[in-house]
């Protein structure tokens, strides 16, 4: 198995924040970033950053085990994109700036410091937002939510589920490919051929998904749900609390 589906815990799906309306949800998440994409400050992420990971292990009941898993990799990228804009920023070549160290040849200037240490606090945060968004979030509700209260097409919407389900299928299929060739003696690893082969794999999945989707009569008119989803007073309870956290961080950058 080469690509592996993180499954989201049943104890996170019934959390608060698991039943919180998916569009409430991603609404927040995008409009958390966007905001943090426009400040340079760090309280502002950090402020993002807390409210992200208390709400995913008190309202979303994530462990801290599985939330540490998902956040600790990114965020170590985050730490090193931070050091890279630290060392190489243009503001360390301004005689203007204090020097807080010499490293060989680089100057390090205090605000070298302060954008590497802002960048670097924006990515923890967007991480932060998206690990707790993923792990307390089913793909499908996320679909029945962006169909039935965004108003999102359908055929858009439950075709990029499909894609985003056979991406395990696709591994396993690839596996397939290199013990066949292992059986007729040939390489096992990577190879041209076994990029087509597998192209014309997911072809023929795609052709047979669609025609499927044509059967069920999607995109075709009104639909009965299986699966309804409904505004509730959690989600106004979820949406004031994302209100607060957004007015905090914005009092805290100033």
């Amino acid at each position: 198995m080469i690509v592996r589906r993180l499954e989201v815990e049943e104890r996170a799906l019934a959390s608060p924040l698991g039943r919180t309306s998916p569009l409430l949800k991603l609404g927040i998440a995008l409009a958390w970033l966007v905001a943090l994409a426009f400040s340079y400050d760090v309280r502002p992420a950090a402020v993002v950053t807390i409210a992200a990971v208390a709400a995913g292990l008190a309202l979303g009941r994530i462990t801290p085990g599985r939330l540490a898993a998902g956040v600790a990799p990114l965020w170590a990228v985050a730490i090193g994109i931070g050091l890279t804009n630290m060392l190489f920023s243009g503001a360390n070549t301004d005689p203007a700036n204090s020097v807080v160290a010499l490293i060989g040849p680089l100057r390090l200037t205090s605000a070298g410091v302060l954008g590497g240490v802002g960048v670097a606090a924006r990515v923890v945060a967007v991480v932060a937002v998206g690990v707790v968004f993923g792990q307390t979030t089913d793909p499908t509700s996320l679909v029945d939510s962006l169909v039935q209260q965004g108003r999102a097409p359908e055929r858009f919407a439950y075709g990029a589920l499909a894609a985003y389900q056979a991406i395990p299928r696709l591994a396993d299929q690839l596996g397939t490919l290199r013990q066949a060739r292992r059986i007729r003696g040939l390489r096992s690893g990577w190879h041209p051929r076994m990029l087509v082969g597998l192209l014309v794999l997911a072809i023929r999945h795609g052709d047979r998904l669609a025609l499927a989707m044509d059967a069920r009569g999607f995109g075709s008119g009104p639909r009965s749900r299986y699966r309804t989803v409904r505004w509730t007073p959690l989600d106004a309870v979820m949406a004031l609390g994302a209100l607060a956290v957004t007015a905090l961080a914005v009092l805290a950058g100033r």
